[in-house]
């Protein structure tokens, strides 16, 4: 089963498929089954023309997975990866010569 422990979209810079990237959907998903679980840190771009344009494009979407192992979801684990996570998506920003800027967010957190 996959949940979304945390969605927030972001003001970004980025240049992907030819297309100027203005936002950013940043999101960390849990995934379980079968007594195993990981968190994936996912980054996706979008054009973000205007304030009411939140058109998702999959062309600009990149992910890292952050823990994988036995157990299930543990509140003190999330906890800890949500300490590193805008870290961990800079990370993953700049590989893709992309970049977040988190002082301006477009949404509330979503938690879940």
């Amino acid at each position: 089963m996959d949940i979304d422990v945390y969605k927030q979209y972001f003001s970004a810079e980025g240049c992907f498929s030819g297309v100027k990237r203005r936002g950013v959907a940043v999101m960390l998903t849990s995934s379980s089954g079968g007594g195993e679980i990981r968190y994936t840190l996912t980054a996706t771009f979008f054009p973000f023309e205007n304030p009411e344009d939140f058109r998702i494009t999959y062309d600009a979407a990149f992910s890292k997975v952050l823990y994988e192992g036995k157990g299930r979801r543990s509140r003190k684990r999330e906890q800890s990866m949500l300490e590193t996570l805008r870290g961990q998506a800079d990370i993953l920003a700049a590989e893709q010569h992309a970049k977040i800027f988190w002082d301006k967010p477009l949404n509330e957190a979503q938690y879940g």
